[in-house]
């Protein structure tokens, strides 16, 4: 039996790295002193910020970005795989990207991952969101070798997006995260359900960090962090929107079990889509 034991750190993040990296660096600690080896955070653990002129200003590439580097020097002091949930970084071109960054315990990048689905839309309540105004979009799927299996990277709106979990599972994904700030109305009515439909369809685990509360700029996230295993059962939830801490042990056999139990990835067969006729 090979078991996991993972944490997801819930945040609040502010508007400005220093300060967001003050916040999740001792959230960071407690997960480890509990015996957490894989360690996540949620999407824009380095800064939220509502304004885009605010946010370009203080936006670096990663390697200059004080929270990022925090954290990977955290992950090598600690000696554990840390996930940035995601990180508002500068590309090379001058553009942002919504990057996930997975950090080894030797505080090198292991692998990375642009967010690909970009969450454009206006709600009843009318918050507006605009994200490919702020952000280039991924263009690849990524998976990445640990000592415990494959980890799926995904962030956020991508959970919408059920062909990018395939992709992922079929690329021997054990685990998927999804880092999220999700906002309360859709958080409360569409959270919990997509995560579990996600781990349901791929058999493998699901892990997402959540903002949570009302933030510095004004915006308010859903929180409630959450862990759902290859059956779909959630075995382990914050049930509020405040910082902390959240652990879980995985039995990464139960991804094996409940792949044969429901073959969906082996019975998946290729089709030609529908077609409209005149």
């Amino acid at each position: 039996m090979t078991v996991l034991r993972c944490a997801l750190v819930q945040l609040r993040t502010p508007t400005g790295q220093a300060e967001a990296l003050a916040q999740a660096e001792p959230l960071v600690r407690e997960a480890a002193a509990q015996g957490a080896t894989l360690i996540a955070t949620p999407e824009a653990s380095n800064i939220l910020q509502r304004s885009r002129q605010d946010l370009f200003a203080a936006v670096r590439p990663a390697e200059e970005d004080e929270a990022v580097r925090g954290l990977a020097d955290l992950a090598k002091t600690l000696k554990v795989w840390l996930l940035i949930g995601s990180a508002l970084v500068k590309r090379p071109d001058g553009q942002l990207a919504n990057r996930s960054m997975l950090i080894g315990p030797d505080g090198e990048t292991a692998a990375t991952y642009d967010k690909i689905h970009m969450f454009d839309v206006d709600l009843p309540t009318g918050e507006r969101h605009r994200e490919s105004a702020l952000y280039t979009p991924g263009e690849a799927a990524v998976v990445a070798e640990t000592p415990w299996g494959t980890i799926g990277l995904t962030i956020c709106y991508d959970i919408r997006f059920p062909h990018l979990y395939r992709a992922l599972a079929k690329a021997g994904a054990e685990v998927i995260t999804v880092p999220a700030a999700f906002t309360r109305p859709t958080g409360e009515a569409h959270w919990e359900v997509l995560l579990r439909a996600r781990a349901i369809e791929t058999g493998a685990f699901v892990l997402a960090p959540a903002q949570g509360g009302v933030h510095a700029d004004g915006r308010g996230t859903w929180g409630r962090s959450t862990v759902v295993n290859p059956w779909g059962e959630v075995i382990a939830k914050l049930d509020h929107d405040e910082p902390g801490v959240l652990i879980a042990d995985l039995d990464l056999d139960e991804v094996a079990k409940a792949r044969a139990a429901i073959p969906a990835l082996a019975n998946d067969r290729a089709f030609t889509p529908p077609h409209t006729t005149s």
